[in-house]
């Protein structure tokens, strides 16, 4: 079994992504690497920190990877099988082995990351939720890394895709975490929810290691690495989800953003993606378009349905006093000349119809 010696050499510290590749390549048979002596490792170019653990392997934690590998729904893939992601192979340093649970096939199917702050403001969430579900619907994977805020709301917006009332939406969640240890744990019924709706849970670290500050940076490689590209919703500036931006361009893949008031710290992230190139978009169809031949072929875009609701004179008035950034209702009234009263039962209306939304400080159009 090939997987145990690139566990083996996944443990071996000082061997990066790229020299294992240069190992596997100058021997072929992965297995005779370990039965090499020092002399030989030295003039392979294997550092001197790594000789004791090749000839000396951890084979019992080796073996505790591979029993937990044969439970149901469950699978160690490492870089030379042909189940491994096909685009996170072509970047420059994929991890070796990957540990995943649930849909193997999912990690080459055309997918987008979809990543963001940890504590959006409402209509952030809502807004990712929203293209999630819409770009599920139409058959692309969503991938993102199980956090809160953006990256829930994106997972939980790809499960409420659905087809004549089937729920059809897929979704990835790229853990930094062993597959034993959910974290956020209060995102425990969330990975299960994936898993039941024929998504996958990938992490490159063995099942049994626990939340580490340095490992998650080194996730967000894999959710740009395996995607299409990459959707940034809401970011500070000093937001992790502009180190899986920075990833995606490095790698090649797409950058999209969606911008926001200048008064919103969570949208300065998104305005200085915006200045180094990437995309702007207002709508999931302008992602779907951008893609275009890259997958087209392989999806089906379905649109949603919608109804625009009619609206009175008096309401369409109103909803010109009301901004797409959040508007006081003092504001509102001032503007308007309607008492308090009326204003907050017109504000009700128009936000049970899905016109307006209420946000910290105010009210914003959608």
């Amino acid at each position: 079994m090939t997987a145990r010696y690139w566990l083996a050499l996944q443990r071996a510290l000082g061997i990066g992504p790229a020299k294992s590749i240069a190992l596997y390549e100058a021997v072929h048979d992965l297995s005779l690497l370990f039965s090499k002596k020092r002399s030989e490792l030295l003039a392979l170019g294997v550092p001197e920190s790594a000789i004791e653990a090749i000839q000396n392997p951890d084979w019992d934690s080796i073996e505790a990877d591979l029993t937990w590998a044969e439970q149901s729904g469950r699978v160690i893939i490492t870089w030379q099988d042909s189940a491994y992601p096909k685009l996170l192979k072509q970047t420059a340093a994929p991890p070796m082995v990957l540990y995943v649970m649930g849909e193997i096939s999912l990690l080459n199917s055309p997918q987008l990351a979809i990543v963001g702050s940890r504590n959006p403001t409402k209509i952030g969430a809502e807004t990712a939720e929203q293209f999630a579900q819409y770009l599920a619907q139409a058959g692309v994977t969503i991938t993102s890394g199980l956090a809160f805020g953006i990256d829930g709301a994106s997972h939980r917006g790809a499960l409420n895709a659905n087809r004549d009332k089937v729920f059809i939406g897929k979704t990835i969640a790229v853990m930094g975490t062993g597959l034993n240890h959910i974290y956020p744990a209060r995102h425990q019924a969330l990975s299960e929810a994936i898993l039941a709706q024929g998504g996958a849970l990938v992490s490159e670290f063995a099942p049994n290691v626990k939340p580490r500050p340095e490992n998650f940076p080194r996730r967000n490689r894999i959710i740009s690495g395996v995607s299409l590209g990459v959707l940034v919703v809401e970011a500070a500036l000093q937001s992790g989800s502009l180190i899986t931006a920075r990833y995606a361009m490095e790698q090649g893949r797409e950058v999209f953003a969606i911008p926001g008031s200048i008064h919103n710290p969570l949208a300065r992230g998104c305005h200085a993606l915006l200045k180094q190139g990437a995309k702007l978009v207002e709508t999931a169809q302008d992602i779907i378009e951008e893609l275009g031949a890259l997958y087209q072929a392989s999806i089906q875009v379905v649109e949603p349905e919608y109804v625009v609701p009619e609206l009175d004179s008096e309401y369409q008035f109103l909803l010109t006093c009301i901004n797409y950034e959040p508007t006081t209702v003092d504001f509102i009234v001032a503007r308007s000349g309607f008492t308090a009263n009326v204003v907050s039962s017109m504000l009700l209306i128009l936000e049970l119809q899905g016109i307006i939304s209420a946000v910290p400080g105010g009210y914003i159009r959608l």
